[in-house]
This record gives structure tokens, C-alpha cells and sequence, in this order.
């Protein structure tokens, strides 16, 4: 049984965030057997050792899956320095365990973001190697009206080099939805890797500005008619599924 530091352990057992388990530590409020816990490296046995924070033992919680419609504007972290709205103000519920997001959405996106506290769970999904496709649906603001949108099309298509890091950037797949009004389209684009503001670095590569982003899917599993903000437990088959898609070979095993 392996051994974890004492904030990852924290988090592991659904307590808190990493971060969140450092401050405990820092404050002394964790103690492992009868010992109070100065020494935020400090290894420890989460299914095993005896740890508790403000004197009540904590204990390994039952896996949660969740869905949530994140609303634009909120950030994907638990506490944000800058004091912004995060998203676990949608998630104030008694019933819930502290629950991390599996990935990112950046504070000008919206849509389907996962939340669990099954990190070997979330960390199958995420592996590069899994090439789990995301979709999105991305509104851009068009120069001009007339065939833009298949040329905009085109233009995605062929991928980028980002300017600041020379980095390569490609989609997978990318179409049009529709145009609008207000000259604007609607772009449907798939990746099956997760760089930091992938999309958005792509389109300011090519001078397009992004009037709206929105992630509809994540593999098989869609954001559907989830109102904004609202979430929604996974079913069993949702989990199962994803992970099957993350790694055959990781399936098996009991999640820590």
C-alpha cells in the first residue's frame, strides 16, 4: 500500500484540495495517530493510518462523479488569490465530498466540465495517451460576411505555430455550424489533447477573435439540456465508460 504525502492524502480522502490540506497542516489542525503534524512532506498511508483534522478521524468517502455546466465568468479552482467567483459555488451541497475538476475550463469558457474525487479516475481521463475527444462549440466574429465561414474552416484546419512558444498547434477536426447574425459564426472544433487554451491560442494565431467558447462533450459523454450551473451525478456506465476510453488497462484496478 503505497504512501502519499499528508496533504495529497487529504485530498484523496475527499477532505479538501491539496493546497486547502497544506493550510491545515501549516495551522496544525491535522493530526496522524496522536501526533499533531508540523511537516506538510510527511508520508502517510491514506486507507490505513489514523488521521484527522480538528480532532475528528477522516476516512475514506465514497467515489462521486459529476457533471457541471460551467457558467462563464468562474474560475476552475477551489480558492482563487484574486478573490473571482470559482466554481464550487455551484457545488455547495452538504451531501457532496470535496471534489476536484478533471481539467480545466479558463474563466471566459463554459460547459461540460467533470468533478470527482477518484484521482486515478480523473487521471486516466486526462493521460495524453488516452486521446479522449473533446468537442466545442466556438462562436468567432467574422471580417466579412460573404464564404467566410468555410474559409475560417479552412484556415483552422491547417493548425498553427504558436508565436510566443513555437509550439505546433493542430485540432482534430473542425466545421461549421452556422453563420450568424451580428457577422459571426458558429464553429464546431474536436481536439484529442488538452493544451492550455489550445483553442483559444489557435484563433488569436490566425487574428480571430472568440466571442464565445463552450465544451458540449467530453468522448461520449454530453453536456445535453444541463442548465448553466447546474450539475449532475454520472451514471455508473458514464464512469465506466470513460474509463474504459482512458485506458483498458487501468480498468481493473481499485481506484485510490
Amino acid at each position: 500500500m503505497g504512501t502519499v504525502s499528508i496533504a495529497r492524502a487529504l485530498s484523496k480522502l475527499g477532505v479538501c484540495s491539496r493546497a486547502e490540506g497544506e493550510r491545515l497542516v501549516d495551522s496544525g489542525r491535522v493530526t496522524v495517530g496522536d501526533t499533531v503534524v508540523r511537516d506538510r512532506a510527511l508520508r502517510v498511508r491514506p486507507e490505513k493510518d489514523h488521521i484527522a483534522v480538528d480532532g475528528a478521524r477522516v476516512g475514506k468517502v465514497q467515489h462521486v462523479y459529476v457533471a457541471l455546466n460551467k457558467p462563464r465568468g468562474l474560475v476552475t479552482t477551489h480558492n482563487d488569490p484574486q478573490g473571482r467567483a470559482t466554481i464550487y459555488e455551484c457545488l455547495q451541497d452538504g451531501a457532496l465530498p470535496f471534489l476536484g475538476p478533471v481539467g480545466r475550463l479558463d474563466k471566459a469558457s463554459e460547459g461540460l466540465l467533470l468533478l470527482t474525487n477518484d484521482t486515478r479516475w480523473s487521471a486516466t481521463v486526462l493521460d495524453p495517451a488516452s486521446h479522449i475527444d473533446k468537442t466545442y462549440h466556438v462562436q468567432v466574429r467574422l471580417a466579412v460576411r460573404e464564404d467566410a465561414g468555410e474559409q475560417m474552416v479552412l484556415r483552422v484546419a491547417g493548425g498553427v505555430i504558436d508565436g510566443d512558444t513555437g509550439e505546433r498547434l493542430v485540432v482534430k477536426q473542425v466545421s461549421l455550424l452556422r453563420v450568424g447574425s451580428r457577422s459571426s459564426a458558429w464553429l464546431e472544433i474536436v481536439l484529442d489533447e488538452g493544451k492550455n487554451r489550445h483553442i483559444r491560442r489557435v484563433l488569436d494565431a490566425l487574428g480571430v477573435e472568440v466571442m464565445r467558447l463552450v465544451r458540449v462533450s467530453i468522448g461520449p459523454l454530453a453536456l445535453g439540456t444541463l442548465a448553466k450551473g447546474a450539475w449532475r451525478r454520472l451514471t455508473e456506465s458514464e464512469v465506466a465508460e470513460l474509463r474504459v476510453l482512458g485506458g483498458g488497462a487501468t480498468a481493473g484496478r481499485p481506484s485510490t
